[in-house]
């Protein structure tokens, strides 16, 4: 695996006006450059980009990303600050002799400045080399699985939000935050998908059969990296009975749901989840054309 690393500025005093290129070094794989240099009594501002194996940049010891603060032994050994403090009396131990560590501010600036494309399609940003796992872990462009048993497919979520709708026929309805949405959800395939016209979020309509006489139980998965950063969301759902024919009033169960984010929307362990139990009184029709009058609002959270 390979990065791109761009080097601190240089600053220092020249007498002259020079550019020199480097076109040759891509060629002879050592990564390309270019020195610009100002004018008299100016400044030499140096910039380079050079492409080295991403291992290089690991601690050895723990073989995560290197991050500041490193630390050197005398003998030259690198080490995370992690696991020079695990170290006993924090002793290099790959020196026959063993050795102290000490800061490296030059590594550190060094690994501060390692950038490496965020590989998730549609994203390529540039992201600091120690970073990486954190902004992949939340970035909004993370490969999402289709939630159809037996099917493979991994995508960003507008792809799968396309998927599911074009090759599954899952139903997909429009939902806008803070308001009312009324769906009839058949209990023998609850899976409805959710698409947010606001900023595009989609949003899965789970169900299935908890037991214990309770013939289904609904929540609402956000299709997205678990990590991801705010905003958040909220829904308050609730299902409507059939009016009864004495008084013409309906028994209601409500639930608020403090909605999970996940990659795998269809793979959500049911403790990670708050559920709206329907009873069967509530339903209406019979066998398997039963539904539920489910009334939906979703609440976005920006903080």
């Amino acid at each position: 695996m390979e990065m791109e690393m761009e080097l601190p500025n240089l600053n220092v005093p020249v007498k002259k006006e020079i550019v020199v290129h480097n076109p040759g070094a891509q060629g002879r794989g050592g990564g390309g450059g270019a020195i610009t240099e100002a004018s008299e009594h100016g400044t030499r501002r140096t910039e380079a980009t050079v492409r080295i194996e991403a291992s290089m940049l690991d601690c050895p010891i723990c073989f995560s990303p290197f991050k500041p603060p490193v630390f050197q032994c005398k003998g030259g050994h690198l080490a995370c600050g992690s696991c020079v403090a695990k170290l006993p009396w924090k002793q290099c131990q790959r020196c026959d002799l063993g050795g102290d560590f000490h800061g490296c501010p030059f590594v550190d600036a060094f690994v501060s400045s390692a950038r490496m494309k965020c590989d998730h399609h549609g994203c390529g940003r540039q992201v600091t080399y120690h970073k990486l796992d954190d902004h992949k872990s939340a970035c909004p462009l993370a490969p999402c699985k289709c939630p159809v048993s037996g099917c493979g497919f991994e995508g960003p979520p507008p792809a799968l939000r396309h998927h599911l709708s074009a090759v599954h026929s899952m139903p997909v309805h429009a939902v806008q935050y803070g308001k009312v949405l009324q769906l009839e959800v058949p209990v023998s395939e609850p899976r409805r998908l959710l698409f947010a016209e606001e900023d595009g979020r989609a949003f899965l309509v789970v169900g299935g059969s908890l037991g214990l006489g309770v013939p289904i139980a609904l929540s609402v998965v956000c299709i997205r990296a678990g990590a991801s950063p705010p905003p958040h969301y909220v829904a308050k759902v609730w299902a409507n009975g059939p009016p009864a024919a004495a008084n013409d009033r309906t028994d209601t169960v409500r639930a608020d749901i403090q909605v999970t984010s996940s990659k795998e929307p269809g793979a959500v362990a049911v403790e990670e989840l708050t559920f709206l139990t329907v009873p069967h009184k509530l339903l209406a029709g019979a066998g398997p054309s039963r539904t539920v009058s489910l009334h939906l609002r979703i609440d976005k959270i920006t903080y």
